[in-house]
């Protein structure tokens, strides 16, 4: 004979169902609005492709395109992330457009910060087009934080 399970271990076994269910979803939904998509299942890679022209503008006002030599300093060299390199070819967005972009944001900033030998450059700047899903162009523009003046 099967003994029936007291109403409160029901009861608690359901709340217990119902809370990790609403995490879920709640990771699920703030997922969606975070441009890395923590916690958010997408089966298939976004078709997503971007480009960047990035430039220093210095303190006289010049746009020197970050290809131009630079005090010893090369992009490429500067960001830790491949894909980050080669800015201004059209390439696959792996992670996301959104996740790449921000990503390409933190660089400008952190090249603005650690570069001393560059007296020159008050900021960085790049615009950013990009294709999302192959709808696009959609033309962003990002700044790094500015330099102090030497």
């Amino acid at each position: 004979m099967r003994t029936r399970l007291p109403r409160w271990r029901r009861r608690m076994a359901q709340g217990f169902v119902v809370s990790v269910l609403a995490v879920q979803v709640g990771f699920a939904v703030n997922g969606y609005r975070d441009p890395h998509k923590f916690f958010a299942f997408q089966p298939f890679n976004e078709s997503s492709t971007w480009r960047a022209d990035i430039i220093r503008v210095t303190w006289d006002g010049d746009r020197v395109p970050i290809a131009e030599p630079w005090n010893g300093y090369e992009w490429n060299d500067l960001v830790g992330m491949a894909a980050l390199r080669g800015p201004s070819r059209l390439r696959h967005a792996y992670m996301g457009v959104g996740a790449t972009v921000d990503f390409l944001d933190d660089a400008l900033d952190w090249v603005a910060i650690n570069t001393p030998a560059d007296g020159e450059t008050r900021y960085l700047e790049a615009t950013v087009t990009t294709y999302e899903n192959t709808r696009g162009p959609t033309i962003t523009v990002l700044r790094s934080v500015e330099r102090p003046r030497p």
